[in-house]
């Protein structure tokens, strides 16, 4: 059998059949869209909902960045998911980890929506508020890395990056759906919509929980997983400390590349809507539609991009993307300071949709790429989420102080996202491309022969 044949074998040995693959990407896409669906909307409610209601009695400069520290709060808590959900998904399993994932988000969110106001129970208001916003946190830093494996592992070496790419999907999908909810309610009345409407969308959180279950359930375990943990099963006890004493290089690199598209995210998801709202430019209810719309766009270029990794590389396009954001940084900025719609509309096009499509979307296969089966769970969700807690968890916090110490001028801004895309630069081109490496060449062996039904496949 030539090279090309037994690696087509190897590679078909360990995929799934198209029928266990179609329901492994739709619950990547479903179930992440959920958590990210909660998170996001907390985003978006923590810029024009938050700072009136948990906030009350302050400067408003002073109540928005007050607001911003708990979305921040959540984003430190990110880290902390990873670590457990990454260090149980490899050694329980992915299923087991985004069942729980999905049950912790969508009970948290949902507590949200029912949480009472500062006024009703005073300063007990935002301190609930922090410990939910932290638990949300836990749990969406357990989500992304299980969500993006269980495709990884389960696609042909030729389209890892497109099956990675649904659970980062789930993001864009997750804000259209709870930004265009959010805005329905906000065409409401304020005083209505201060007072319930803006509560409507976590509470929803609820059922789409139940349909995520439903979904998740089908899902199984990846082929090259259960085959690692029956090899070594002494891994599967102390996954975390394997990682840290010995695949630290890579962990580093994964951080510093994760990094500017988070940036990325914090500045033109969260950070950018709040800023046009309290500046008066546009209605908060226009801004969320034209948001919502971009999110539309970023999936359309995600998919662009993560096809593009499994033909041209994954380092390669995020370094093009990478280097598309230093050289819009400053354009961008300048668009969100004038009062055009339009051109605002094309600001969040450019850095949500195009810039964050190719710094972000092949990243899940890229990650993922950079450990062994062993560990690969607990070293893809540590560097996501602390590349999260980095590039956006503080961002629009640290954005809105950049914005009032340049006297209304965003050049502070635009050097901070630019900072984001050197670092992650910096980062790929510390490393190989390794999106030509089968699974079995991932965990530092050569490709062996395949099944004899596998081999039987590619003839």
């Amino acid at each position: 059998m030539t090279n090309s044949s037994q690696t087509q074998a190897v590679d078909t040995a360990y995929s799934a059949s198209k029928r266990d693959m179609r329901r492994i990407l739709a619950s990547s896409l479903i179930g992440t869209a959920l958590e990210y669906y909660d998170f996001i909307l907390y985003a978006t409610a923590a810029g024009i909902v938050f700072n009136r209601i948990f906030f009350t009695n302050l400067d408003p400069t002073a109540a928005l960045v007050l607001s911003f520290a708990t979305l921040a709060a959540g984003y430190v808590a990110r880290p902390l998911g990873g670590v457990i959900f990454g260090h149980l998904g490899d050694k329980v399993g992915r299923k087991t980890v985004l069942m729980a994932t999905i049950v912790v988000m969508g009970v948290t969110s949902t507590l949200i929506g029912l949480l009472p106001a500062t006024d009703q129970i005073g300063i007990w208001a935002p301190a609930l508020l922090v410990t939910l916003r932290v638990v949300q946190g836990i749990a969406v830093g357990g989500e992304w890395g299980g969500a993006t494996l269980v495709g990884f592992e389960n696609a042909k070496k030729r389209s890892r990056g497109f099956a990675s790419a649904f659970s980062y999907m789930g993001a864009p999908t997750g804000t259209l759906v709870g930004t265009l909810i959010l805005a329905g309610m906000a065409t409401m009345p304020d005083e209505q919509f201060l007072s319930w409407g803006w509560r409507v969308p976590f509470i929803l959180s609820a059922v789409f929980m139940m349909i995520a279950v439903f979904i998740r359930r089908k899902v199984t375990e990846s082929k090259v997983f259960l085959e690692a943990a029956e090899r070594a099963p002494q891994h599967r006890k102390t996954p975390l400390v394997e990682l840290v004493r010995h695949h630290w290089r890579p962990l580093l690199r994964a951080f510093a590349v994760g990094i500017s598209g988070q940036g990325a995210q914090g500045l033109m998801g969260a950070w950018a809507v709040a800023y046009v709202v309290q500046q008066a430019s546009h209605e908060q209810s226009l801004v969320l539609v034209l948001k919502a719309s971009a999110a539309v766009t970023t999936i359309l270029f995600i998919i662009i991009a993560s096809r593009m990794s499994d033909r041209f590389g994954r380092r390669r396009i995020l370094m093009f993307g990478n280097i598309l954001g230093i050289a819009l940084a400053f354009p961008i900025m300048m668009m969100l300071q004038t009062d055009n719609v339009v051109l605002f509309f094309f600001a969040v096009f450019l850095g949500l949709s195009v810039v964050q499509g190719f710094s972000a979307g092949p990243y899940g296969a890229y990650a993922g790429e950079q450990f062994p089966t062993s560990v690969r769970n607990s070293g893809a969700s540590v560097a996501y989420q602390f590349a999260a807690t980095a590039g956006a968890g503080f961002t629009p916090m640290i954005a809105t102080a950049l914005a009032a110490a340049g006297g209304g001028s965003l050049w502070l801004v635009s050097l901070l996202w630019i900072g984001f895309a050197l670092i992650s630069l910096v980062g790929l081109m510390t490393g190989k491309d390794r999106s030509n490496l089968d699974l079995t060449e991932l965990d530092g062996k050569p490709a062996k022969a395949a099944p004899a039904e596998a081999v039987a496949a590619t003839r």
